[in-house]
């Protein structure tokens, strides 16, 4: 990253989104959380920790085909 105040955002071939970079998120339950370096978020709705991955996604199968990006 070139930039220090940049964020880059990486989807992944059937795992989380990667977030790289210092940001606030705003979770569901009104509460905020102060990111920086790599974010994990969970894109296959498997994760008790949502929204951030807990790699469960590596437990279920996913067909790569109905991927929706």
């Amino acid at each position: 990253m070139e930039n220090a105040n940049q964020i880059l955002v990486k989807t992944t071939k059937n795992g989380p989104y990667v977030i790289k970079g210092n940001f606030t998120l705003d979770l569901p339950t009104g509460e905020t959380k102060e990111c920086n370096g790599s974010t994990f978020l969970c894109q296959c709705g498997n994760s008790q920790n949502k929204p951030f991955c807990d790699e469960s996604h590596k437990k279920s199968v996913i067909d790569a085909a109905n991927t929706w990006f």
